[in-house]
């Protein structure tokens, strides 16, 4: 059985089935049938092995017993017997074609047919030459139209930034299959990743093995299914291109060298020059291979990075405050501060349920925190004005009330569900449910989905009327922003955190990866105004509870100790710092 498939990997599995068949020319019907199963995939949260183990994949939208049987078949032996004959007959490589919005599937077949074209680089060079305008379908304009699109598509690729969490998943995966290679002692991702930054713009993953094991180590990391191009491969480095178009590096080393190369592949580039001044009054040189004794030449092999900081005279400084700003100067202090960490998080203050916009009823989200070792969760589906996500009548809402008043009996002991919710600042400030609701809530959230692009003394003045509120307690993610989607609100956040913090209105730090609002810059700007937060997961599917760590490593890049995070305190404890 292959347990590391999942929902997304068998979506896109059944979208290239859907690109190929349509390049082929297969009939309309067939093709849409795999493209209808891809999208219900994409939306499954129920997970697919328990479906699998249960017969029950079709209950699965538009999967009937031909497409259940390929499921089964996938899961079972990690591949699909019709995929490898329809790839035997139309290249796989084809399907990257699909992403030059001029290249349909006719296109498509006509320039493998004519031209053998099957890549973008190709493609490219074949428009340069004047090889396509001739070609039926095409013309002069098509060409240069053509060209155009893939000159867009390259800068896009030099200047494209993507967020933490996505970061995340794929180093997960590529560091998951690289560690059960033969003869890999370790591995981890480096570079900005580790470092925790907000967005990253290539992937960088290290792997220490046996000089033996690089072969295999490389074979398995070329041939994973979300690479789309082998940059560049060498017996120490490979360079690949996923279908996203991340550049991912990897880099073989030895164990007894683990220590100075995660180091310094780790960064930042600041904090390496700082390093290395440091070695260098010490008489000492440092590379991403050892530490070295200029007098001696003797070389000081370091298998892990607290020998490399000892070395130099510090205590090992936390990768997401590697800047290169004052981390050294106190590391050679032994004066750091400790830093938040995830295990210090006791209560989860954000999440959805079924009531509104979540996906998994309160029960379950709370079994899910039970396993993640939290004493309480905050439950805020939304207000009655946020229509789009289902938001709650306050009727509802002491519908919701009698509920978690029976689940708090059933889970006595173990975890406490506290009554909250999401409540909408209305574009006057005014709050969308009436004092005497907010009052018998435990915990009011409030937030900002809608008109956050106002005139900043107005955003300024609703914002203000928020966290001045006195039935308001936390002010959920402050700026708004959505990576991809929008930026952040312009508001002025001096006069914002100010407020919050004369008022104990605590700030949230939003860990989804889609937001981790507020970003390390406001954080920092809140706390030196006197402001305290909170980290919460806006959960709402039971994998998002997962998503803690982002918020923390936000926290921790600020600098951030669990003395400035209430939901780092017992729930008694908590509840006495809100205001009353």
């Amino acid at each position: 059985m292959h347990e590391e498939i999942d929902a997304n990997f068998l979506a896109d599995l059944f979208n290239r089935i859907a690109i190929l068949l349509e390049i082929k020319g297969e009939d309309r019907f067939k093709i849409n049938a795999y493209r209808r199963v891809a999208e219900s995939l994409e939306k499954e949260t129920r997970d697919i092995f328990e479906l699998y183990r249960e017969g029950k994949l079709m209950e699965i939208p538009g999967v009937g017993k031909a497409i259940a049987q390929k499921i089964s078949e996938i899961l079972e032996s990690g591949k699909l017997e019709f995929y490898q004959r329809l790839t035997s007959e139309i290249p796989e490589k084809l399907i990257y074609l699909r992403e030059v919005p001029e290249m349909g599937p006719k296109r498509i077949k006509t320039v493998w047919e004519k031209l053998g074209i099957d890549s973008v680089d190709k493609l490219e060079q074949a428009a340069r030459q004047g090889k396509l305008r001739d070609l039926p379908g095409f013309g002069p304009k098509v060409e240069q139209k053509i060209l155009d699109a893939i000159l867009a598509i390259k800068e896009r690729r030099l200047n494209r930034r993507f967020p933490l969490g996505e970061g995340w998943k794929l180093s997960e995966l590529v560091t998951g299959r690289l560690s059960r290679c033969n003869g890999v002692v370790m591995s981890s991702p480096a570079g900005s990743l580790r470092r925790m930054k907000d967005t990253i713009g290539d992937l960088d993953i290290l792997v220490a093995a046996k000089p033996e094991a690089a072969d295999e180590v490389i074979r398995a990391f070329t041939e994973l299914d979300m690479v789309e191009e082998v940059m560049l491969s060498g017996p120490t480095k490979t360079s690949v291109r996923f279908k996203d178009d991340l550049q991912c590096d990897l880099r073989i080393v030895e164990p007894s060298r683990w220590g100075t190369a995660l180091q310094y592949f780790t960064g930042s580039q600041q904090h390496n020059v700082l390093l290395r001044e440091v070695a260098l009054k010490n008489n000492l040189s440092l590379s991403e291979y050892a530490v070295t004794d200029k007098a001696s030449g003797r070389e000081i092999v370091c298998a892990s990075e607290e020998e490399v900081y000892r070395i130099l005279g510090m205590s090992w400084i936390p990768p997401e405050i590697r800047e290169g700003t004052i981390e050294i100067k106190l590391a050679l202090k032994d004066g750091l501060p400790r830093l938040v960490e995830l295990g210090d998080i006791k209560g989860d203050l954000q999440m959805h349920s079924t009531y509104s916009d979540g996906r998994r009823s309160i029960r379950e989200m709370t079994e899910k925190t039970l396993l993640l070792g939290r004493s309480y969760i905050l439950v805020t589906d939304h207000s009655q004005g946020l229509g789009v996500a289902r938001g709650l009548s306050i009727e509802r809402l002491r519908n919701q009330w009698r509920e978690i008043d029976k689940l708090n009996e059933e889970f006595e002991g173990k975890l406490v569900i506290l009554k909250g919710a999401e409540v909408e600042v209305k574009a006057d400030g005014t709050l969308d449910y009436p004092d005497d609701v907010l009052g018998q809530l435990d915990v009011v959230v409030a937030s900002i989905h809608s008109s956050l692009r106002q005139d900043k003394d107005r955003l300024t003045e609703r914002y203000l009327k928020a966290v001045t509120h006195p039935l308001v307690h936390i002010l959920a993610h402050p700026t708004g922003r959505l990576f991809g989607v929008r930026e952040g609100a312009n508001a002025d956040w001096d006069i914002i955190f100010n407020a919050a913090a004369s008022c104990k209105t605590f700030l949230e730090i939003n860990a989804h990866p889609s937001r981790l609002d507020l970003s390390e810059r406001h954080i920092r700007q809140a706390h030196a105004l006197g402001c305290r937060f909170v980290v919460s997961t806006d959960a709402h599917d039971l994998h998002e509870e997962d998503y803690m760590i982002f918020g923390v490593s936000q926290a921790r890049r600020a600098w951030l100790e669990a003395r400035d995070i209430v939901n780092t305190l017992p729930l008694k404890e908590f509840m006495a710092q809100l205001k009353r």
